[in-house]
C-alpha cells in the first residue's frame, strides 16, 4: 500500500496560514511528521495562492525536501505552477495530475515526459466526470492506451477513481468500490488511487467513514491512498489489512508494530 501524505495543502487553514507567513519550522514538522507516520510520498500543494502557486510551489517543495527524503507528489492542475516547481525537485515525483481533458493533457504530458514523473490521471474527460462505474473504465482504458504511447511506464500510472462525496449521492460509494474492482481486473500492474477523504464531504464524524471506506477500498484492490498518515487508527487498519490481504509476510509488520505500540485498537 503506497501512502501520500495530504496534509501540506493550502485548502488547510492552518497550512495556507502557514505558507502566507513562510512559516518554516511548521511546515517543516508537518512534512518531517508524515514521513515518520508511514508517508511514501508528500503531497505538496499551494493552489489557493492562484497568483503566486508556482513561487510558493517551488518554496514549498525546496523547504519540504531540506528535512526529508521521500519524494513528492506535486498537487497542481496549473501546468505553469508545474513547470516553475519540476526543476527543483530531487527525486522522481508523481505529478498530481492530468485527465482526458484534451488541453490539460496536452498541457501536462510534456512534462511528464521531460522529467520522466509519475502522474495521476484522473478518470475524467471533456464531458466531466462520469456518473457511472462503466464510463470511469471506459476514460482509464483510454487514458493507459494514451499515456503508455507517450512513453509512460505502466506502473508509473496513478488511476484516480474520481471519488464522489455519499453526502449528494449515496450510491458513489458503491460506484467507486465497482470501479476499483473493474480497474484493478483489467490493469493489473496500474496503481488506484483518489483523494478519500472526499467521501464524507459534508458529513460529520468524517475520520470514521474515511476509516471504514479505506478498507473496503483496499479489499477491491485499491493501492495508492492520499490519505492522513497521522490518525493512527487509519493506519493501524492499513496495516491489518496488509496482514488479512496476504501482503504481510508472516504478519511480520503487523508483529513489528504491535510491539511497538503503534497499533490503535
Amino acid at each position: 500500500m503506497i501512502i501520500i501524505g495530504e496534509k501540506l495543502n493550502s485548502s488547510i487553514k492552518s497550512v495556507a496560514a502557514a505558507i502566507e507567513k513562510k512559516d518554516t519550522a511548521f511546515l517543516q514538522k508537518l512534512a518531517q511528521d508524515q514521513v515518520a507516520a508511514g508517508a511514501h510520498y508528500l503531497d505538496v500543494n499551494t493552489g489557493i495562492f492562484m497568483e503566486k502557486e508556482g513561487e510558493l510551489l517551488t518554496w514549498l517543495c525546496e523547504l519540504v525536501q531540506e528535512v526529508v527524503e521521500v519524494p513528492l507528489c506535486i498537487d497542481s492542475p496549473n501546468p505553469a505552477a508545474l513547470a516553475q516547481a519540476l526543476p527543483v525537485i530531487k527525486k522522481k515525483p508523481i505529478i498530481n495530475s492530468l485527465s482526458l481533458e484534451q488541453e490539460r493533457y496536452s498541457r501536462t504530458i510534456p512534462l511528464v515526459k521531460q522529467y520522466g514523473t509519475e502522474v495521476v490521471a484522473l478518470c475524467m474527460d471533456d464531458a466531466g466526470i462520469p456518473r457511472g462505474s462503466a464510463q470511469r473504465l471506459d476514460i482509464a482504458r483510454k487514458l493507459v492506451e494514451r499515456l503508455t504511447s507517450d512513453g509512460v511506464a505502466i506502473e508509473d500510472i496513478y488511476l484516480d477513481i474520481m471519488l464522489q462525496p455519499i453526502a449528494t449521492d449515496e450510491q458513489s460509494g458503491l460506484v467507486a468500490l465497482e470501479t476499483i474492482g473493474m480497474l484493478r481486473r483489467e490493469f493489473p500492474t496500474v496503481h488506484i488511487t483518489c483523494g478519500l477523504s472526499n467521501i464524507s464531504f459534508e458529513l460529520p464524524s468524517r475520520r470514521l467513514l474515511n476509516q471504514a471506506f479505506a478498507v473496503a477500498q483496499i479489499s477491491h484492490g485499491m493501492d495508492a491512498l492520499i490519505i492522513d498518515p497521522l490518525d493512527g487508527r487509519m493506519m493501524s487498519l492499513l496495516c491489518s489489512m496488509r496482514a488479512l490481504m496476504g501482503h504481510d509476510d508472516f504478519c511480520s509488520d503487523y508483529l513489528t508494530a504491535h510491539r511497538s505500540g503503534r497499533l490503535v485498537t
